[in-house]
This record gives C-alpha cells, structure tokens and sequence, in this order.
C-alpha cells in the first residue's frame, strides 16, 4: 500500500517506546511521510477520535509503541477512520500487537512493499437509553494520578433515533465494554437480556460483553472462556455474582446484549476499553452489538495466538501427560495439508526470520 500519512501512539513512560518512535520518524523523513504524535491529551484534555484523527491529517497508518493498553487507543484511532493500525510490541503480557521494536523499520518496510496481510478484527458499539455522561465531581477524583477523561460519547447523527430502540453512540470497542459498580459495598443489579429476551436478572461486581479479542483481557480475569480473535461472536460474562448461574454466555454476532440498571440498584458505570466513559442510574439501559466496521490490523505472517497464549499464561504441561518426553507434532509442519484438510488453518513451520514476536 502506499502510507500517505502517518500516525503515532507513543507510551511516553517507556524509554524504549520514545527510542522507537525516533526510528519511525527517521523512516518516514527517508521516505518522505508525513508523521504526526496523535492522542496526546493536548490543551489539558482528551479529545474523540474523530477530532485526533482530523487533527493529525486521517491518517492511513497508525502505529502504536507500548503494550496492549497503546494499541487500545491506537485502535480507537484507526477505527473512527478506517486506517489501518501496527501494534509495535513493548508490553509483557498482551496479545493485540504485533512486532518487537528491534523489527519496526523491516515491519513499516513491508507494509510499504505489500508485504503484509489486513487481518479484521470485530469491534463492540452500543445504543443507550440516554446520553452518556460523568459527574463533574466524579470526574475530578478519577483524575487523580492519571490524564484527562475521554469525553462523553458523541450521539451518531447516521442512525435514527428511537425511544424504544435509543440513542446511537460514536462507540467501538475493540476488547470489552462493562457496567460496574461505583461503591465497594453495593452491587450493582442489572437485567440481562439477549436478542431483547430476559436471560437473567444479576447482582453482581460487574457485567461485561467482550469481543473474542477481549476474551483474553477482563472476561479472561472474570473466569470467561478463551475464544479465537478470528471467531465472529459476543462474550457476556458476569464478574463476582451472587446467583448460582455464573457462566459465560457467548452470543453469535447478530444476537444483541442489553443491560437494564434495575431500581434497587446502586449507580453504575460505564466502561469502554477500560475508558470510563459514563454512569448510569436506576432505570437506565445499555445495548451491546457488534458493530458494521472491523479494525483493520497489519499482520506481517500467520498469528500463533495459540502459541502466544501458551507463553503469555505460562502454560505448562502435566507431568503424567510428558512422562514419556515430547509428542511429535500431531500433522506434518513441512509438507502441504491433504485435499481434505486444505481448506483448514493450520500454522506451519516458519521458512525464514520473521518481525513476528
């Protein structure tokens, strides 16, 4: 493809992180590419990401340097305009990016040379029985020891307003959105529905609909299931309830997940990738959906995200299971899969070095 121009997320608490971004910025001068530093929280406060990404001259590439956290807002970046976004890899635990910071120049020369793959990813967005706000005070201690708030999201004037099917929101998340609650020693109690029929009424820490992505973020912690990033589904997972009924639900893409705050519950908020982004009282409601758009993410080879997984969660084997050493693969890694099996995703052994991590 050809990069008109480029973005830049930077964690800027990682030394290594700035080193990099020197090293994207070197190679957009050689190769004469505009690259602006986007989601700085200029002015004293955050902007949406339609006015970062209008700022910043939309760009077509969107790289991020730091752990899953930076391409979180990376990605929030790149999905209000539809450009594409490489996660450079700095963190220690996460699964979203992609290459190790000593491959960033070989990875943004691929993407140059079309060397690369546009893997889509499903994206959450979500209707409201109002719009969604956070109280000033509240506001002013969540500041403490961290940057601005996100602003409350905007009302999408490209959809149509309906008192029974509520306002349309500029929302996308990529990994989660949850309704928690706001005091220690109050749960919050929610009603559950899917595909607007009642599944459950809840008291619980909090509720969340994950992506397939996000399953291995909240929902993973919460006791959720792993579920692949190239699966197309909704994860509802309840955290800490008090009811029998603590399993995960996991819906198919067109089945929608409503949240009704109930009366005697407490206040609620409402997060978005870990972004509060408002609170809801009694009466309220929520309603998760898969969104139209997919986040376009740059891969450079074949994801392990098995492989990936079996490091990150330091997997191990049982001992009764390896007393006879190592099984050998269960399928050849170096030859062709047979007819029957060739429309199925197998990873086969790398033929080179590869930036993958």
């Amino acid at each position: 493809m050809t990069v008109n121009r480029l973005g830049l997320v930077v964690h800027g608490g990682r030394p290594e992180a700035v080193e990099a971004a020197r090293t994207v910025r070197d190679w957009c001068a050689e190769h004469d590419v505009p690259c602006t530093d986007i989601d700085v929280w200029q002015d004293g406060g955050r902007h949406s990401a339609r006015e970062e990404v209008d700022s910043a001259g939309d760009p077509d590439l969107i790289v991020t340097l730091g752990g899953d956290g930076t391409f979180l807002r990376g990605a929030r970046l790149a999905a209000a305009d539809d450009a594409l976004v490489l996660g450079i890899d700095l963190g220690r635990v996460g699964f979203l990016t992609e290459v190790p910071a000593t491959a960033v120049r070989a990875a943004l020369d691929a993407v140059r040379e079309n060397r690369h793959t546009v893997e889509k990813r499903m994206l959450l967005t979500m209707r409201a029985s109002r719009r969604l706000e956070v109280p000033s005070d509240m506001e002013v201690l969540l500041r403490y020891g961290r940057g601005p708030l996100l602003p409350p999201p905007r009302v999408r004037m490209d959809c149509e307003v309906d008192v029974d099917w509520g306002i349309p929101l500029h929302v996308m998340a990529l990994n989660d959105i949850v309704l928690e609650k706001l005091s220690r020693d109050r749960q919050v109690s929610v009603g559950v529905y899917v595909s607007g029929r009642l599944l459950a009424s809840y008291s619980a820490d909090a509720l969340l609909v994950a992506t397939p992505t996000g399953s291995t973020a909240y929902s993973f912690a919460a006791g959720g299931p792993v579920v692949s990033p190239r699966a197309e589904a909704l994860v509802f997972t309840p955290v800490a309830p008090h009811m029998t009924f603590n399993r995960s639900v996991v819906t198919a893409p067109d089945e929608p997940v409503g949240l009704r705050v109930l009366e005697r519950s407490g206040p609620a908020a409402v997060s978005v990738d870990g972004e509060l982004r408002g609170v809801l009282e009694p009466g309220d409601w929520i309603g998760v959906y898969a969104a139209p758009r997919r986040l376009r993410a740059v891969r450079l080879g074949p994801m392990d995200f098995y492989g990936r997984l079996r490091e990150r969660m330091n997997l191990t084997d049982a001992p009764a299971a390896v007393a006879d050493g190592t099984p050998a693969p269960l399928w050849s890694v170096t030859t062709p899969p047979p007819r029957d099996m060739a429309h199925l995703s197998l990873l086969t052994a790398p033929e080179g070095p590869s930036p993958n991590p």
